[in-house]
């Protein structure tokens, strides 16, 4: 089961440690297990050719060099499910992070010169993903997204759970994702493997929607959860993953009202709470 853990809250790298590497990449990664995480979170769907790859966008434009790529500038929004796998090895998923520098921390002593040379970045395929976290004997929670509408809806739940088979590390995934029709369909198709409720809105019966889905975790966005509600949901023998806390208050808070997880931007921030 992926919740083997010997202390909680276990400290969850969101997409990696993305404050100081190209989010749901390696690097980030290896950055994660590197400050101390005790899992990485990534993002999964699937390309046109039915490849699961590591990207939280529905379109390339931020974390890629589509935008300066001629041969697609017809394709404009750049949905990732109508590119092939072929073409998306065709970008760079790197350089981007110190053009735009997202969390300000490029002219900190976090990130050293070395550090800054992410161009070039091929996009992350799940498997490899995987393969990472099992010889690292890491945990990662991958989130699925919701593909409803699209071409991949029918086929993703499928596509992951056979990566997570033939990686043969069923103890080191947690899945979740926002369309509860997946989690209902992993619980049946895979029943070892941990789910989780991913939800941004406020639900009136958390524990009754945990048990319909057979799933053992719950993770709600920080703002959308109270101290009681996680008390009385671990209670009940279940997990609460709080998402995304960048603030170390408010991941003591948390921590002190039970909370299992915390998903956070700062790993580096929250070790130096958590380290026992």
């Amino acid at each position: 089961m992926f919740f083997t853990f010997n202390t909680y809250p276990i400290i969850i790298a969101h997409r990696g440690a993305r404050s100081l590497a190209p989010e749901n990449t390696l690097p980030a990664a290896q950055k994660a297990v590197e400050l101390g995480a005790d899992a990485w979170e990534i993002d999964v769907q699937l390309t046109a050719d039915g490849v699961p790859v590591v990207i939280h966008d529905e379109t390339l434009s931020r974390t890629s060099d589509v935008r300066k790529k001629a041969v697609f500038s017809e394709r404009k929004p750049w949905l990732v499910h109508t590119f092939s796998l072929e073409e998306l090895r065709t970008l760079d998923f790197g350089s981007w992070f110190a053009e735009s520098d997202p969390f300000g921390q490029i002219d900190s002593w976090l990130l050293r010169e070395k550090d800054l040379h992410f161009g070039k970045m091929p996009v992350l395929l799940l498997r490899d993903a995987l393969a990472f976290t099992r010889d690292r004997n890491f945990k990662i929670n991958v989130e699925i997204k919701d593909l409803s509408g699209l071409p991949g809806d029918a086929a993703v739940v499928e596509k992951v759970l056979g990566l997570v088979r033939e990686s043969d590390m069923s103890d080191q995934v947690l899945i979740s994702s926002f369309n509860y029709d997946y989690l209902w369909q992993i619980k049946s198709l895979y029943p070892e493997i941990s789910t989780a409720v991913l939800t941004e809105i406020s639900r009136t019966d958390p524990l009754g929607l945990l048990r319909e889905l057979s799933a053992e975790a719950y993770h709600p966005r920080a703002d959308l959860i109270r101290p009681a509600q996680i008390s009385f949901l671990r209670e009940k023998g279940f997990y609460v993953n709080i998402w995304t806390v960048n603030d170390a208050a408010a991941a003591q808070k948390f921590a002190e009202a039970g909370a299992t997880g915390i998903f956070t931007d700062f790993p580096q921030l929250l070790t130096k709470i958590f380290s026992v």
